[in-house]
């Protein structure tokens, strides 16, 4: 290989025999080595060619334009490429595909040009600021669960730059001005609209519109009752296969309930069923004769569509705050009456699957039933203590000299 040295060693030019017929030249400069092509067969062309853009680079050194490190794409790629496999089992496909779409359409367009190290707490900020601007695609900015979606998956990038040593830390990334957050209740159906929701899922059931959907409308009134008496989150009850599910007699109740193995984003649990679970999950093993492996509920996609066109019949699709009531609503409210029947809130988060805390934070502090009237409503018994004047009005002092 041919090789010449120019600038006291800082600017090399070279040609690789049986490679190619260009010049390449190479320099070392701002803490890392740069090279091109000269694109030139001839040597003195190609060492002025050299020279040129070896001073062009000591210019965009000197003004600030030349960069050095990782691009943020690079940290996003490399991101990409690990989280699937880490997570492999432990995460559904939907959430995994959700990250590429995240950084696709929102994260490259803001920061794909920028160098891994220059997204700083400032820059995110700008980015946050962005986004609740938005407004072009809906005509309102997003909701603030996903811009912190967004944000999760920016923070996990810049950790996964920070363990290729690519950037020193992680910046803070909490958004400023921030007060305590407002805790608002989960949507659910209170007792007289869960009667109403259940009621007209039947209705829908016995008298569809087109007799086309009878088995649909019959599936999403099984739906119902069953999310309502199980507690279960969607995606879980979308995993059933019938094989999961077992009609057993309760030893402390004597009632017929359903013990139900549960796979969800908590890994593998158990749940038991209320009584009124019983009869949907009969209906469904007499209306669909299932294989064991078959699924519950295979249509998801259908239910949603009929239980919102329900919900919109009734005006049951916000709740008085104006949440949205969606089939996740039916675990809420299973919740939520449990609780109001007076079952121990331990023993309802662990037939849920989830902590003591998210119940009392978001389910039981909005519930008047668990408050104890007995409890508040205590009074301190007032007792009057009469004492005599003179006694009553004697300075201590002389108190203490008449004791002794």
């Amino acid at each position: 290989m041919a090789k010449h040295t120019f600038m006291d060693g800082r600017l090399h030019l070279y040609k690789r025999e049986n490679e190619s017929r260009y010049w390449q030249c190479s320099a070392y400069l701002a803490g890392r080595n740069w090279r091109i092509s000269t694109k030139l067969e001839g040597f003195e062309q190609a060492k002025d060619f050299a020279e040129d853009w070896y001073f062009t680079l000591r210019g965009k050194k000197a003004s600030g334009e030349l960069r050095v490190g990782k691009m943020f794409k690079e940290a996003a790629d490399k991101f990409l490429a690990e989280f699937p496999v880490i997570t492999a089992g432990q995460r559904n496909e939907s959430y995994t595909a959700s990250k590429a779409l995240v950084v696709r359409v929102h994260l490259m367009p803001f920061f794909g040009t920028k160098l891994a190290k220059e997204v700083n707490s400032g820059l995110i900020q700008e980015y946050r600021l962005k986004r609740m601007q938005d407004t072009n695609r809906t005509g309102k900015p997003p909701s603030r669960s996903t811009i912190h979606h967004e944000i999760v998956c920016l923070r996990q990038i810049l950790k996964t730059a920070e363990r290729h040593g690519w950037i020193d830390y992680v910046p803070d990334m909490s958004s400023p001005y921030k007060s305590s957050g407002k805790i608002t209740h989960r949507a659910w159906f209170s007792p007289d609209e869960y009667k109403m929701l259940y009621t007209a899922t039947r209705e829908r059931a016995a008298h569809p519109l087109n007799n086309r959907h009878r088995q649909s409308c019959e599936q999403l009134h099984d739906f119902v009752l069953f999310m309502a008496n199980t507690g279960l989150r969607p995606d879980e009850a979308f995993r059933l296969q019938f094989r999961d599910v077992t009609i057993a007699k309760d030893e402390g109740t004597g009632e017929t309930i359903l013990e139900i193995e549960v796979r969800g984003k908590r890994g593998i649990g158990w749940c038991k069923s209320m009584p009124g679970a019983v009869h949907p999950f009969k209906r469904l093993l007499e209306r669909n004769k299932p294989e064991r492996t078959d699924l519950l509920f295979p249509s998801k996609h259908h239910h949603r569509e009929l239980l919102n066109t329900i919900l919109e019949e009734l005006k049951l699709k916000t709740d008085r705050d104006g949440n949205m009531r969606t089939a996740y609503s039916l675990r809420h409210t299973y919740i939520c009456l449990r609780l109001m029947e007076g079952a121990d809130i331990y023993q309802v988060a662990k037939n849920c699957r989830t902590s003591v805390e998210m119940i009392e934070k978001f389910y039981a502090s909005h519930i008047k039933n668990m408050l104890d009237a007995t409890a508040i409503n205590v009074r301190k018994s007032k007792k009057r203590i009469k004492l005599e004047d003179e006694e009553f009005e004697q300075p201590k002092t002389k108190r203490k000299a008449k004791a002794s």
